[in-house]
């Protein structure tokens, strides 16, 4: 291993648990403690939403309890999903005073949780995350943008943004890295979910060659391109007779299956701060069919990337046959032959997580 390779951490976001945190089989804390006990860590990721009751507020309480409860089952914070939700009333978009305010709580409810990055989303512009590099410093939070489809990083949007972080060399300011913006094949376990809703072997063959064809043009040349790309997939659906499949098509041909290729995330890979390994379900063969996870990681380890990869499992939407910690398990297997393949490895060990979490982070790129 060379001093120029990285060393990535092994984690996981408890988003890829949904379907059992929804169904009641576990809260929490016992989602927590599963991850620990299954050797999914010690990295972990939490959307602040949709786990902890009542945020953005966290009083001391919960607070001392919930960093308690990581110590004992010797996990790594790594980053806590904040939401830019500009639109949450129904009258206006929130303006940019708004926003800052809006997003000042959910970094200061990151800090007192303890997580070093907030992954932060799109809609915030260049100006918007200028304004709250300071309130970020002031919280010792970095702020990781989710590149995810149908943006990818080489999209004019993301490239605005890595250019402002650039002119203010901010070590606060940063990408997350979300693998479902370099798919390359249309997920089997979705055609699969698809042909248990009835839909037809012409039908589903018809859908996959759509989007083979859009992966061989890329990513869309303008909105106009998106647009039209979405509408054959709803044409699709009519054609064949399945209206009502016709904008799920869309909606995740075009908006979570990005066509976008590996060595894209060259264009930002120095503001990478977290990374969402983004994936759709585990094959036969125990390899990820539609995401090139092993082509991913190598990436990382050769461009000296030594920050954590959460393992997203996306397919919990709509798989409901098959257990997400076998998925996860299998996922993470293929991480870690692939980082010993590129010559380094994933980090498994917690003590030697929080240091390269800290170095990470302290090398971040000033202008």
């Amino acid at each position: 291993m060379t001093a120029e390779q990285g060393t990535p951490i092994q984690g996981v976001t408890l988003y890829s648990f949904t379907r059992a945190f929804h169904a009641r089989e576990y809260d929490l804390d016992q989602l927590i403690r599963k991850t620990a006990t299954e050797g999914f860590g010690p990295g972990l990721e939490i959307i602040g939403f949709s786990s902890f009751r009542g945020f953005p507020e966290i009083d001391d309480h919960f607070a001392g309890r919930f960093s308690d409860l990581i110590d004992e089952v010797g996990l790594v914070r790594t980053s806590l999903a904040v939401n830019a939700d500009i639109g949450l009333r129904p009258d206006k978009l929130m303006d940019q005073d708004e926003l800052i305010a809006y997003m000042r709580r959910q970094i200061a409810a990151a800090a007192k949780l303890g997580f070093p990055i907030a992954r932060v989303q799109i809609s915030l512009t260049p100006d918007s995350m200028e304004a709250l590099a300071p309130i970020a410093e002031e919280y010792g939070v970095t702020l990781a943008l989710e590149v995810h489809a149908d943006q990818y990083a080489s999209h004019p949007r993301i490239l605005a943004l890595r250019d402002r972080y650039e002119h203010l060399g901010s070590p606060f300011l940063g990408f997350t890295m979300d693998w479902g913006a370099t798919v390359s094949g249309f997920a089997p376990s979705l055609i699969e979910a698809y042909r248990r809703r009835g839909a037809s072997e012409e039908l589903l063959a018809a859908v996959v060659a759509l989007w083979d064809e859009y992966y061989e043009q890329g990513p869309p040349a303008d909105q106009a391109d998106h647009g039209q790309r979405f509408g054959r997939f709803i044409g699709l659906g009519h054609q064949y007779g399945r209206p009502d499949l016709g904008i799920d098509f869309g909606i995740n041909g075009t908006g979570l299956f990005g066509p976008a290729r590996v060595d894209d995330w060259l264009e930002i890979m120095p503001w990478v701060r977290h990374v969402h390994g983004k994936f759709f379900g585990i094959d036969e063969n125990g390899q990820e069919p539609s995401v090139p996870v092993s082509d991913l990681i190598t990436l990382l380890v050769t461009n000296g990337y030594s920050g954590a990869v959460s393992s997203e499992y996306e397919g919990w939407h709509w798989n409901h046959w098959q257990s997400p910690f076998e998925i996860i398990r299998a996922e993470q297997a293929i991480q870690r032959t692939a980082a010993e393949s590129a010559g380094s490895r994933m980090i498994t060990d917690a003590a030697e997580a929080r240091r390269a979490i800290d170095a990470h982070l302290s090398h971040a790129v000033r202008a």
